[in-house]
């Protein structure tokens, strides 16, 4: 295995682990029937609708953590319905900053993957290492800001996959960030192969061997750390699960909910 194909092998892992949010929805299966936006004071789900249709419709919202509307109507509560509509809304509210965390420390890790990474290889400040941090970078701010309720959160059907949390055509901008990297490296690149190409003569290990090895810890590495993400995601699927569970109560006592089911979870 030659050092291009490992810069081709470690894009795919790279931009594996830094999309640490999207466990979140894959290991719990949390399926959207409709789309929702969150402020600090209103909590409202909206009608998926096709292309054509240019205005959302609104399902049902919640404001003030008490006041239910429904298709834009206000629905007269009982004190134990507000109570129930209250758990309701915090608890959704309350899974913000948890995957938040859990998404910054997937970005965190992959940075810090990087590094380690192709420091070992090309050593300290090579420029790979650095287009890779300075695209993550970007990746962590928009997280930042996109899971901030002060500012609004907006959230598709397609839940955590979508443009909402890592920004658009995320995938393709770490590949092109790799691709662009090594061509304006190229120089500094061949450079310090040819210097490990010297320093691997009398060594037991051939410099293709050393080469194989260090792919095979990369891997590791990357193992490792998606595993350390995904067991995180995962504690957050029995919160992800009560809010499923609230909100059967509050169509079972609701009754213009009834027949409205945003989260399906199974695990």
């Amino acid at each position: 295995m030659n050092f291009f194909n490992i810069i081709v092998i470690f894009s795919v892992l790279i931009t594996s682990f830094s999309s640490a949010a999207e466990p979140v929805d894959k290991l719990c299966n949390v399926n959207l029937s409709a789309g929702f936006t969150m402020n600090e004071s209103t909590l409202e789900f909206i009608q998926d609708t096709n292309e054509k249709i240019t205005e959302n419709k609104s399902l049902y919202k919640i404001i003030e953590g008490v006041n239910l509307f429904i298709n834009n109507q206000r629905i007269t509560l009982t004190d134990t319905q507000k109570e129930l509509v209250n758990k309701y809304d915090k608890n959704i509210r309350q899974l913000v900053p948890q995957v938040k965390k859990v998404a910054i420390e997937g970005v965190d890790s992959a940075i810090e993957g990087v590094n380690v990474a192709f420091n070992g290889l090309l050593g300290e400040g090579n420029r790979i290492a650095e287009g890779l941090t300075k695209e993550l970078m970007l990746v962590r701010t928009q997280v930042e800001s996109n899971l901030s309720i002060e500012k609004g959160i907006s959230v598709g059907t397609e839940g955590l996959e979508g443009e909402a949390l890592l920004g658009k055509n995320f995938k393709q901008r770490i590949k092109s960030s790799v691709e662009t990297t090594v061509l304006n490296s190229m120089g500094s690149i061949l450079m310090s192969l040819g210097q490990q190409m010297i320093s691997t003569k009398g060594s037991s290990l051939s410099f293709e061997e050393r080469i194989n090895k260090f792919s095979q810890s990369i891997e590791r590495e990357i193992a490792v750390r998606t595993a350390t993400i995904e067991k995180k995601a995962q504690e957050l699927c029995a919160d992800i699960v009560k809010v499923d569970t609230l909100e059967e109560e509050l169509k079972s006592t609701v009754e213009p909910l009834l027949n409205m089911n945003v989260f399906t979870v199974t695990q």
